[in-house]
């Protein structure tokens, strides 16, 4: 009995030892739990590696998948080595250096064309506040107006003078006027020139001062009245001294001389350049003040009882004698 009891102990430990042996064995093999490599390499499908866990596919699968791994790390690492140089920053290092310098080469701001302009203009205009500007300048005539003429202008503007320029006047000899103007009006036109005048504008200059400076006060002081009208019997016009054959030429040849026949107020009342009656003492009185203050302002005053020729009007001209005398009759 006991022989027997012993015998199935030792078939029982060796039934226990193959068995152990077998498992042994085939853990050696590759035959065991394959799913915690998978699990390690980061696979979320454990399925194939389930079904097949004795197959020596999974084990190339899990040695192969590791070196997947190991390629994109070293391509970061490639990609990552451009970064790491300091090329990228000495460029901009450079660039800053160029940048300031190059506004400091281009920098000719006083040869600008704005600030030429203006010059240009000032030129051109020579200070004439109506606007008018050298001829030659703009090309508008070959004759080039005189600094005297273009400051003549300007005090005729500032007068109240009404004109307007003509085309030069060129009849032979001494009848000419190389800027003539039209007078139609004084004090900015109230008071009228009937008719419109061709004169120089020295003498256009030297009339406006006088019926500013000496006819429009004393028509007010003896007729308490203004001038509405100022008639004229003569300008421009190319003929001898009161039209007599073989005398010098006039100034009017010259637009140089004006002649006044008749002076009309504001209250309507003509007064005419004549010698008055004996019981016209305020028409005396006037032309008589007119003809002596006129002196002031012309070289030359002729009116009535001076000869037959000026009877009925005032001669005004600005004649250059040699001696500077001026001529009051």
């Amino acid at each position: 009995m006991s022989i027997a009891l012993s015998s199935a102990v030792r078939f029982r430990h060796l039934s226990i030892m193959l068995v152990l042996f077998t498992s042994t064995a085939l853990s050696s093999c590759g035959m065991g739990d394959v799913r915690r490599p998978m699990a390690d390499v980061g696979s979320g499908d454990t399925s194939v590696a389930s079904q097949s866990l004795a197959s020596e596919e999974s084990t190339q699968v899990t040695a192969e998948e590791p070196q997947q791994q190991s390629t994109p790390q070293s391509d970061d690492i490639a990609t990552q080595q451009p970064e790491v140089l300091s090329v990228p920053d000495a460029e901009p290092q450079q660039d800053r250096i160029i940048v300031p310098e190059a506004p400091q080469v281009a920098e000719p701001k006083p040869y600008s064309l704005p600030e030429s302009e203006p010059a240009s203009d000032d030129a051109e205009s020579y200070g004439y506040a109506g606007g008018i500007r050298d001829p030659i300048a703009r090309s508008e005539s070959a004759l080039a107006m005189s600094g005297s003429d273009i400051a003549c202008r300007t005090q005729l503007k500032q007068l109240g003078v009404v004109f307007q320029e003509r085309e030069p006047i060129n009849d032979g000899g001494v009848c000419k006027i190389d800027h003539p103007l039209t007078v139609s009006g004084f004090a900015s036109g109230r008071i009228r020139l009937k008719p419109s005048a061709t004169l120089n504008c020295q003498m256009t200059l030297a009339f406006a001062r006088w019926v500013k400076g000496d006819l429009a006060p004393s028509t007010r002081l003896r007729y308490l009245s203004g001038i509405n009208t100022i008639h004229q019997a003569s300008s421009y016009s190319c003929r001898t001294m009161s039209n007599q054959r073989g005398r010098s030429m006039s100034e009017h040849s010259k637009g140089n001389a004006l002649d006044i026949s008749k002076i009309t107020l504001n209250n309507g009342k003509d007064i005419q350049v004549q010698k008055p009656g004996w019981f016209s003492f305020r028409q005396r009185g006037l032309l008589n003040t007119v003809r002596s203050d006129a002196c002031d302002y012309f070289s030359t005053v002729l009116g009535p009882g001076y000869d037959r020729f000026h009877r009925t009007h005032f001669h005004f001209d600005l004649m250059q004698r040699r001696s500077g005398h001026r001529a009051c009759r």
